[in-house]
């Protein structure tokens, strides 16, 4: 304070509102004192959508022994910002009481003599210094696994294959093109991928673009009339003119935060490197033709992430359009202003570690994390902040198997968190310390044991896990509802 010395004020606002942005940190909390005290750490440029809450900033990131450079960039991820922020409320509480006693302990501000002489003349009640405030203790028991993850893996996962190839795809068409057996191919992809060459045909299948019983001329047909469709629909932003544009609030919004987003989208891998990248370019006019083609749902920070690998696998602009726009078909509701996909399956998570892990849940009920929010950008954008983009993509095509489950991105939740469990509760993390853990964890998970567990533990949940996940729980296909992507604005609201 600048009035005592010894008085610390947590923060020194009169308004209540503004005291309340102060502690979270948000990008647009402004400063209303001059009070050196009350220097907050560096703003992130940072926007809301118009109807998502949603943000892509994540922990700082170890590197690898490769030095490998993310480009996360501190503008995104505002759901897991808004969160770390809050966390910072009490951390800032906790840290600053402890510095206040050491502080104390090591500049003698309070030496024994003065406490017992301040203790006879007040009677305050006496500390008993043996008591480290911070001190844990050094052996947590941690409950057993009750499923003994490590020979369930063994037991029940199966190990990884080569990925599938051209000559063995071959095998599966018949002379016109069909997929003679789709759920072999199916369980093929499961257990080993595909090979990069052959992702851009595959991947139109595994995202239902095409059809597995479609024809070589069928789906020549689909594509020529999709081009034309998709030119159609991108004319539509293409003939605003600049006079239209400042009438058009909206247009003008998604097409300045989407040109924000793109340019800091996978800027390492080559595909997409360059200040003049076509790619990019490409990116930009698939994600704004996007916000014209579903215009209730429009643009979320996020969407450039999911659509980065199909445009580097598909490289073309119109069947990259398609094909995301069939995978947000599954994933759309994960960006709903209401969030009701996130919850749901972050719901569907906390059922799963109470079927698979009852210890670890009764941890994360105790240290109040039963939200799972610490899964947040996990199931976002499905694990592609975690992993190298080639092992992203390899992920990604054995999630859209859906062999074992539609909902395989929530075991591997769960194998990614009784992975680490004892560490998590032997150093008894709370939600801000176990946040900043899991975004550590991003380059640092083994893929193919991870996926091996996932099943495991797929298999062990069987029918019990499939009535933990509500119905219409992304990516299963939603209920056709014409309200499903409705955004309400806030001139909607009386």
């Amino acid at each position: 304070s600048a009035e005592d010395a010894n008085v610390f004020l947590v923060n020194d606002f009169q308004d209540p509102l503004q005291r309340t942005l102060s502690s979270l940190e948000l990008p647009r909390a402004v400063s209303v004192t001059n009070s050196p005290s009350s220097a907050a750490a560096p703003e992130s440029p940072s926007s809301w959508t118009d109807g998502e809450t949603f943000d892509r900033n994540s922990a700082p990131v170890q590197q690898n022994a490769r030095q490998r450079q993310k480009y996360n960039d501190p503008a995104r991820d505002l759901s897991i910002q808004v969160l770390e922020k809050f966390s910072l409320v009490t951390r800032f509480a906790r840290e600053t009481t402890s510095q206040l006693f050491r502080e104390a302990q090591i500049d003698g501000f309070i030496s024994n003599e003065w406490r017992k002489h301040d203790e006879k003349t007040h009677d305050y009640p006496r500390i008993d210094e043996s008591n480290d405030v911070q001190k844990l203790p050094e052996d947590v028991p941690v409950p057993a696994d009750p499923l003994e993850f490590e020979k369930l893996s063994l037991v029940w996962g199966k190990p990884r294959q080569p990925p599938l190839g051209t000559e063995e795809w071959s095998a599966f068409l018949d002379s016109e093109g069909r997929v003679t057996d789709s759920e072999a191919v199916r369980k093929r992809i499961f257990y080993g991928g595909v090979e990069h060459g052959l992702r851009k045909e595959v991947w139109r299948f595994l995202l239902g673009y095409h059809s597995f019983d479609s024809t070589y001329a069928e789906r020549e047909y689909l594509v020529s009339v999709k081009k034309s469709e998709y030119e159609t629909i991108k004319n539509q932003w293409k003939s605003i003119s600049k006079e239209q544009a400042k009438r058009f609030t909206k247009f003008r919004e998604r097409k300045g935060l989407i040109e924000k987003d793109v340019v800091r989208t996978d800027r390492s891998i080559s595909f997409y490197d360059g200040d003049d990248s076509p790619n990019i370019k490409c990116l930009h006019d698939i994600l704004l033709t996007y916000s014209f083609y579903n215009f209730d749902l429009g643009y979320c920070q996020g969407m450039s992430d999911l659509l980065s690998p199909i445009l580097y696998v598909m490289g073309d602009e119109s069947e990259s359009f398609w094909c995301f726009v069939a995978l947000m078909e599954r994933l759309g509701p994960n960006f709903n202003r209401d969030q009701n996909g996130m919850h749901s399956q972050l719901f569907a998570l906390s059922k799963l570690v109470e079927l698979l892990d009852i210890p670890l849940h009764n941890y994360f009920k105790q240290k109040d994390c039963l939200n799972y929010f610490f899964c947040f950008r996990w199931v976002l954008i499905q694990f592609k902040r975690e992993f190298e983009f080639e092992q992203t993509m390899r992920l990604w095509e054995v999630l859209w198997t859906h062999y074992r489950s539609e909902h395989l991105h929530l075991y591997v939740c769960v194998a990614i968190l009784k992975r680490h469990r004892n560490k998590i509760m032997g150093e008894e993390m709370d939600f801000d310390t176990l946040l900043k853990f899991i975004n550590e964890l991003s380059g640092h998970i083994d893929l193919d044991a991870t996926l091996r567990d996932a099943e495991a533990l797929c298999i062990c949940a069987g029918e019990n896990g499939e009535s933990c996940i509500p119905p219409g729980t992304p990516p299963s296909l939603p209920v056709d509802d014409a309200s499903m992507y409705y955004q309400q604005d806030d001139d909607d609201v009386l």
